[in-house]
């Protein structure tokens, strides 16, 4: 979602901020911007609808630059996304940026009509500004006027504001949106996350909701909501300088997909000791206790959540409820103390998902989070907290995130089931060696990427795509569907093979591309079944399978994206790798933005 950089410097900062902001592309946004306070006292702003480089066009012209600054990329949600309605917004003396929604915007414009602010824009942001000018006109300093704007607002938010009147200092807070400040030797930073302060500062410290701060060139100090002085823990940033290097590749996200050997290796290794083929005790989780789990995510988390439900299942015999995280806090669901939930997110900022465990912890239910970034909201509110070993994920659509999710899973359930004495020594040794294979069996799924590639042409060429799965493999077809929408824009929709002649069938016509993912497991049978059904009416299938699977099929082999021979277990990690890459190659032939595509962020901050 939208992102936040801010310096209090010892020289100029124009360039840092723009800097800051590139780092911050992969969350997505729609337009960027800059405040400065001038050597001569101004306030300034430079701003540009669409790219960071329109941004840099900008600046060029503008010549704005000061040793004081707030930056931001926006992610629009009320107004366009045009320049008038690019952050940073100002009023009188001020500038602010903010992420987040307020949600009592209307009302508070009500209450400051008599003081006939001059709104420039269209969004809810820039009423922040006017509530801290109207907070100054009455005479209140910035360190007054900012509190006492932040109490009169409803809905989510983190803001960094600057005056022209008090130039040495920077104000920032949040709830609900994620914040931190850097710790510098005569600079201070704030940063919607650490990855917006590489080559700044790797010591920060995460705020908490509610937190304000003022940060100067010496220091910065932290009150909470109720404005008592408090300290909070200066941490060391696990984000590298090399952060954002394609490493050769020609976009972040084919880069991630040849990643996920390495990052489902590191995963495995949270997981299972390979010397002794055991499972490791993890993080404290009582798998014997709950009487069901309760699984809540967005996205592809959901999907991965999906899946993990017929591992939990199988392997653990514990009943699985598995909710979309902004639905999920809506139904009024029965929880109990004796249910444990798992909350999953890369970033472990989404703010459905958050909302989600917080209502959950509210009903007595025990929560682990399940994240890739553990100094995340997530984590930090979560009783447990697993990690993914993912690593920084910059594409919008989540390749190595997913399968590190799925793996840290199987895995999960796997341990679960050796502590409910459903899983002997030796099936526990085996099901070790089978996860342990992971790596090895994804690094030979990429090697089908040529026939991926020339398969992929023809996905590229159509308007309506079909997902075909069963089993565990019915929420990766839903997942190979999202991840064509979300990058080619081609309309593709996901279903359990079994349903398709209870409606989906009635779109096939002569050349609707059907991808049917089939490797031979006890469900094979049924699943060509329904490929054949689709022949018939003159759909172009893909078959995604393995060897024994492709042999049986009776498809010819030109149709088919070959996956390595593997056990149950890991066919549903197996199976992704295609999914991707078809997504991938029929994207780049389609010439989207494949790295950032359109309306979309990387993290969903607001609700």
């Amino acid at each position: 979602m939208c992102g936040i950089v801010g310096i209090v410097g010892d020289s100029s900062v124009a360039k840092r901020l723009i800097e800051g902001l590139r780092r911050l592309e992969y969350r997505g946004y729609d337009s960027a911007g800059i405040a400065v306070v001038q050597s001569d006292g101004a306030l300034e702003r430079c701003r540009a609808a669409g790219k960071i480089s329109n941004l840099v066009q900008a600046h060029r012209t503008s010549g704005v630059d000061g040793q004081v600054g707030i930056a931001h990329t926006r992610w629009a949600t009320h107004g366009e996304p045009t320049q008038r309605n690019a952050h940073p917004h100002a009023a009188g003396p001020v500038a602010i940026v903010h992420n987040g929604i307020i949600e009592n915007f209307r009302e508070l414009r009500e209450e400051l009509a008599s003081e006939n602010p001059d709104y420039q824009s269209d969004t809810d942001s820039e009423l922040i500004a006017h509530l801290i000018h109207s907070g100054l006109k009455m005479g209140l300093p910035m360190s007054r006027a900012f509190p006492a704007a932040l109490k009169r607002l409803k809905g989510t938010y983190a803001i960094a504001a600057i005056s022209r009147d008090e130039p040495d200092q920077i104000w920032a807070s949040r709830l609900g949106s994620p914040l931190v400040v850097g710790v510098g030797k005569g600079e201070g930073y704030v940063g919607s996350d650490a990855i917006a302060l590489i080559g700044l500062s790797n010591r920060v410290v995460y705020l908490e909701d509610g937190d304000w701060v003022v940060v100067g060139r010496e220091g910065f100090t932290i009150r909470d909501k109720n404005d008592q002085e408090v300290e909070r823990p200066v941490q060391i940033s696990s984000a590298s300088t090399s952060f954002g290097e394609k490493g050769g590749y020609r976009h972040f996200m084919e880069k991630e997909i040849h990643e996920q050997p390495d990052s489902l290796a590191r995963t495995l290794a949270c997981y299972i000791d390979a010397g002794t083929g055991k499972f490791l005790t993890h993080a404290g989780i009582d798998w014997v206790a709950p009487r069901r789990l309760i699984m809540s995510a967005c996205g592809t988390a959901y999907y991965a959540a999906q899946t993990a439900k017929y591992w939990f299942e199988k392997y653990a015999r514990i009943p699985v409820e598995v909710d979309i995280a902004s639905e999920f806090r809506y139904r009024d669901a029965v929880i109990g103390a004796d249910d444990l939930a798992i909350f999953i997110s890369q970033s472990g900022e989404t703010a459905d998902t958050l909302a989600a465990l917080r209502h959950t912890r509210k009903q007595g239910a025990s929560t682990v989070a399940l994240v890739n970034v553990p100094e995340s909201s997530l984590a930090r509110e979560a009783e447990k907290v697993v990690r993914t070993e993912a690593g920084p994920e910059i594409g919008v659509a989540s390749t190595k995130a997913f399968t590190s999710q799925l793996c840290a899973l199987a895995c999960m359930a796997v341990q679960a089931g050796c502590a409910r004495g459903l899983i002997d020594a030796a099936q526990e040794a085996e099901l070790a060696s089978t996860l342990l294979e992971l790596p090895r069996r994804v690094n030979d799924a990429i090697g089908a990427e040529s026939q991926a590639d020339r398969l992929a042409q023809a996905i590229a060429e159509a308007r309506d795509v079909l997902y075909l799965g069963r089993g565990a493999l019915f929420p990766i077809a839903l997942e190979g569907a999202l991840k064509l929408k979300e990058i080619s824009y081609i309309h593709a929709e996901g279903y359990a093979a079994g349903e398709l002649k209870h409606g989906p069938i009635a779109l096939i016509e002569k050349g609707t591309p059907v991808i049917v993912i089939a490797p031979e497991d006890e469900l094979f049978e049924k699943t060509i079944s329904n490929m054949q059904e689709v022949l018939a009416r003159g759909a172009r299938v893909v078959l995604v399978a393995d060897s024994a699977g492709a042999a049986r099929s009776g498809i010819d082999a030109s149709n088919v994206v070959e996956i390595p021979d593997c056990a149950p277990l890991i066919q549903p990690i197996i199976a992704t790798i295609p999914m991707q890459m078809l997504a991938y190659f029929a994207a780049l032939s389609k010439g989207t933005d494949v790295d950032q595509p359109r309306n979309l962020a990387k993290s969903v901050t607001v609700e």
